[in-house]
């Protein structure tokens, strides 16, 4: 069940049609989520020597922002999609060049033109699907004009493709290749099977989702080789503790789950405590000092309302960003209530928009989860919202109050009121 369709009944625009299949595209990737890869690195690399620029990356965007999943000359892994060059650059099937921003009307007062990084020269090829969908770009920036002719554009373009190569047959992986752990699909798939011979034989199954906590401010502070020798850990220490019958996988940067078949709830709040504190106890010193590894963890059991791998994850990861509101390393089950139908989560990408202060301010922000009583939403910065507001999913088609019931700098989940 969805939320009551309440938003003003005209048709979506071909604009708004073609973003809702585009992130149907990026969802079907795993691209947002994907774990950091050695081979954009590479594809970074070759962009600025090719090329003699000091700044590239390779990105995708979703209904907010624009996240890199490799860069170099950037201090920021992600960015308003607002004020991104690349926003432009995915609505064209041809590379976007702009020889000199501070000339072009589209940027001359764009934040990054005025200010850090000062970019004058883009060049920005699309990631394009088999499909036809821009998911995101392989960019060239420098900070002064220049030329970009034919040969640099085909070259360009020769890099995105090789790029979205990678992202198609990373994403037929079966395993992570980092921690051992199972590939999200690989997870995905193992997981539906045994949520459905749990479904059919009635026995008890539940899920664990867990973050390992301040994960970004590892890579940010030690290098993304501190944060790999801390996911490897995790993992290792996550092994030890498991059955043969459980599966794990990981499922995104810092972010795993494990199916647990025969586990009830409570023992599985048992099992996800072990971990906490197992993961709390690991050596981990990245600059010489001792430092504490932490995650959250949330928990979801199988039931009358909830029968797959899909709404189990949603649970859990709704449990999990709670424990991260209440201040992270902490285990959080979900519970359905009254009304176990409305309850029911389910993984989404969707373009959303929130309204306060009587619909004149507005804050983009991309749907994660959704039920018939609330959602999940991810956006550049959460502070600062009220505790009610209005979200609208245009593609499909309605408008409802909303209540935060937690809340992170860059996610919260919500009622509907």
């Amino acid at each position: 069940m969805l939320p009551e369709q309440t938003a003003p009944g005209h048709a979506l625009s071909q604009a708004e049609i073609q973003e809702t299949e585009r992130l149907e595209a990026l969802d079907r990737l795993d691209a947002l989520d994907a774990p950091h890869d050695e081979a954009f690195d590479g594809v970074v690399r070759l962009v600025r020597n090719i090329f003699g620029v000091p700044i590239a990356a390779v990105s995708v965007l979703d209904a907010h922002r624009q996240l890199y999943k490799a860069g170099a000359g950037l201090d920021a892994e992600e960015q308003e999609r607002g004020a991104s060059f690349c926003a432009h650059a995915i609505l064209s099937p041809q590379p976007t060049v702009v020889p000199d921003a501070a000339l072009d009307p589209r940027f001359a007062d764009n934040p990054q033109v005025l200010g850090e990084p000062h970019v004058r020269f883009y060049a920005g090829a699309p990631l394009r699907t088999a499909d036809g969908h821009n998911i995101g770009t392989v960019c060239a920036i420098d900070t002064k004009p220049r030329g970009f002719g034919a040969r640099e554009v085909a070259m360009l373009e020769d890099l995105a493709a090789l790029a979205m190569e990678h992202l198609e047959t990373r994403r037929l992986a079966e395993a992570d290749p980092l921690t051992g752990a199972l590939s999200r699909r690989a997870f995905q798939a193992q997981g539906a099977r045994a949520v459905a011979l749990a479904d059919r034989h009635k026995y008890n199954l539940s899920l664990i989702a867990f973050d390992i906590d301040h994960f970004k401010a590892i890579n940010d502070d030690y290098g993304h080789a501190a944060g790999d020798w801390a996911l490897a850990d995790v993992a290792a220490a996550i092994g030890q503790c498991m059955r043969a019958s459980d599966i794990f996988g990981r499922i995104g940067g810092g972010a795993f789950a494990i199916v647990l078949p025969h586990t009830g709830r409570r023992d599985a709040q048992g099992v996800a405590e072990r971990l906490r504190r197992a993961l709390a106890g690991l050596p981990f010193e990245p600059d010489g000092t001792a430092r504490q590894l932490t995650a959250s963890f949330g928990v979801s059991t199988l039931d009358i309302a909830t029968t797959t791998v899909e709404g189990l994850l949603a649970n859990a990861d709704a449990a999990l960003y709670e424990a991260k509101a209440r201040g992270r390393n902490l285990v959080v089950a979900w519970h359905n209530h009254k009304r176990p139908e409305a309850d029911v989560r389910r993984r989404v990408l969707k373009a959303g928009v929130i309204h306060f202060n009587g619909r004149v301010s507005t804050v983009d922000c991309t749907v994660r989860s959704l039920a018939g009583n609330g959602a999940g939403l991810d956006l550049s910065n959460s502070f600062g919202l009220p505790e009610t507001f209005n979200l609208t999913i245009r593609s499909d088609g309605f408008d409802v109050p909303c209540r935060i019931v937690s809340q992170t700098e860059r996610h919260v989940e919500v009622k509907f009121v």
